[in-house]
């Protein structure tokens, strides 16, 4: 009996970071080869690149979410969100309206050999977070289905699990510092919020 199996996907994983740094709004990307292709994408002070903590950029991106008014992306692997479904529960119950969740599902480990995930087998993400009470859940195989679906749901908190092939981009290191990243996370945030205040004072 097979337990695992992969197809292959017409997407890459760096073809659906290019389409979400199109976007306007903050960046929470997962630890490890999702981080390192959005650096090289675009590197940008709206990134948080999370270089620790695998399994919690999904909680991470929903508490900035409700900590402020601007939209959230969180780039999530399969694998990641995988060590942290009680997230989809806590997604759920809050739902930000400018929260949007895209988790890369290539089912497989890509950042340490490309190991299957259960996502392989007979794990759905997008059914478990239906199950968890997220009305907003996408499941896209193509580039056209997901613009579609980011700019249908732009308004809306969202999840959209993005199914693509296990491709790992020859991308470098990032060099820039966990206390780096934070500081500079944190003085867009408040940069953008101060622009905002004033242009409603105005």
């Amino acid at each position: 009996m097979q337990l695992f199996y992969r197809e292959n996907s017409g997407m890459k994983r760096s073809d659906v970071i290019r389409e979400i740094v199109k976007l306007d709004g903050l960046i929470i990307s997962n630890i490890g080869h999702p981080s390192r292709e959005l650096y090289a994408v675009q590197d940008s002070s709206r990134n948080f690149y999370m270089l620790g903590s695998m399994g919690l950029a999904s909680s991470i991106g929903l508490g900035v979410a409700l900590a402020q008014k601007r939209r959230v992306f969180v780039i999530d692997g399969d694998g990641a969100l995988l060590m942290n479904l009680g997230t989809l529960a806590t997604i759920a119950h809050h739902a930000p309206p400018n929260y949007c969740l895209v988790v890369i599902d290539n089912k497989a480990y890509g950042s340490t050999g490309n190991q299957p995930t259960y996502t392989a087998g007979r794990s759905d993400l997008a059914k478990i977070a239906k199950g968890a009470g997220n009305r907003n859940v996408q499941k896209v195989k193509t580039i056209a289905a997901l613009r579609h679906t980011l700019k249908k749901c732009y308004d809306c908190s969202v999840i959209i699990v993005a199914e693509t092939d296990t491709e790992i981009s020859e991308v470098p290191i990032i060099p820039h510092s966990p206390l780096y990243i934070k500081e500079r996370f944190q003085k867009e945030i408040t940069k953008k919020n101060s622009e905002v205040r004033m242009q409603n004072s105005e």
